[in-house]
């Protein structure tokens, strides 16, 4: 078994694009991208990293309920997402929120989904996206269920999920790939590594030398890419698009990746499982620093303009949190009307019974 699994790890080699010193390691898959859609590419990951830092301050502040840090996992998240086009639909996991934001939900709406608030969870019109997943790994069915429907309707779109490593120890990541494989449905699975889940290490998760070739037991495409590349995650996504939308069924991307910050805010100490050498190695890859140096060495990037990036996140995230806080506070009764078209006999008695006290 030890060499089977030596075998499938060799099929499965790390895709690359840019090394730690932001230069082109694999030419001939560079993306044809143009230097403004690299610079927007550049300017949604400096966009996020500042509306991490801000979200976690929210946070310690009270003004923001739950949170998920997503430093660090900026190219797996925002590169896959630049693949996708608007009309495809989007199924994140809780640390996804900036896909869901690039998608076009609005910030404020976002805010108001970490305080659980029932308005964050309306998309807009035109927005094709669910909100952000809490049960983990149940995407995965999901997902297959929206790219099996695409299917039927002879769509030319995809259904597109993330969920982390200790995601893909869940039944549900199986039975997602598996029935999508075996429908051929338009789906990306995408399986943002980070090593340690909530605290446990990949290692621990799984005997399997990668978790990309967990897609060959569901019969699909498999890649492992290097999550700290924008133009690998950008290029494995968009050809995992192109098969879909042809007819040639799902793709499981696992990307590796890292997070700099805890799990959540509410109380994880990632000091307890993380060593500080292994942050500093990681730290020594960070998405932004790699595709910073990549641009300025191309000439289209400059310490001015990514200064004007970050001083635009803070007004806008400023501007998005008062008007989360305009927004009605959520009622109890909101909260039961929401939940049922037909209250049954209990909550009916408790309906009035809130009713009453709310009017006071």
């Amino acid at each position: 078994m030890k060499r089977t699994n030596e075998k499938y790890a060799e099929q499965f080699p790390t895709f690359q694009i840019l090394n730690e010193e932001g230069e082109v390691v694999n030419e001939e898959k560079m993306p044809k991208l143009s230097d403004d859609e690299l610079k927007d590419l550049m300017t949604r990951m400096v966009y996020t990293r500042i509306l991490d830092q801000r979200s976690i301050a929210l946070n310690r502040q009270g003004r923001l309920g739950f949170y998920a840090p997503t430093a660090g996992q900026e190219a797996s998240q925002l590169g896959s997402h630049f693949a996708l086009e608007k009309d495809d639909y989007l199924l994140p996991g809780y640390r996804d929120v900036p896909q869901l934001i690039w998608h076009g939900l609005p910030l404020y709406k976002a805010f108001l989904w970490s305080r659980g608030h029932f308005v964050g969870g309306q998309m807009p019109e035109g927005v094709h996206a669910m909100v952000p997943q809490i049960i983990i790994g149940a995407q995965y069915v999901q997902t297959a269920g929206v790219a099996l429907g695409m299917k039927k309707r002879g769509e030319k779109r995809v259904a597109v999920t993330y969920t982390g490593d200790g995601g893909t120890s869940q039944g549900d990541f199986y039975e997602g790939m598996n029935f999508a494989g075996a429908f051929d449905a338009p789906a990306i699975f995408i399986a943002q590594n980070n090593r340690f889940a909530i605290s446990t290490p990949v290692e621990k998760q799984t005997k399997a030398e990668t978790l990309a070739q967990k897609a060959v037991a569901a019969g699909i495409e498999g890649i492992q890419v290097d999550g700290m590349d924008v133009l690998a995650v950008y290029v494995a996504t968009k050809e995992a698009r192109e098969r879909a939308i042809n007819g040639e069924g799902p793709t499981l991307i696992e990307t590796l990746t890292y997070r700099y910050g805890p799990h959540t805010m509410a109380g994880d100490d990632p000091t307890r499982y993380r060593t500080k050498d292994l942050d500093s190695e990681w730290e020594q890859k960070d998405p932004l620093v790699r595709f910073r140096k990549f641009l300025e060495d191309k000439g289209v990037w400059s310490e001015e303009e990514e200064n004007e990036v970050i001083e635009r996140a803070k007004e806008e995230i400023k501007a998005a949190i008062k008007e989360a806080d305009g927004i009605p506070k959520q009622k109890v009764t909101e909260l039961i009307g929401n939940m049922y078209e037909t209250l049954p006999q209990n909550l009916q008695e408790q309906m009035e019974e809130y009713k009453a006290k709310e009017s006071k």
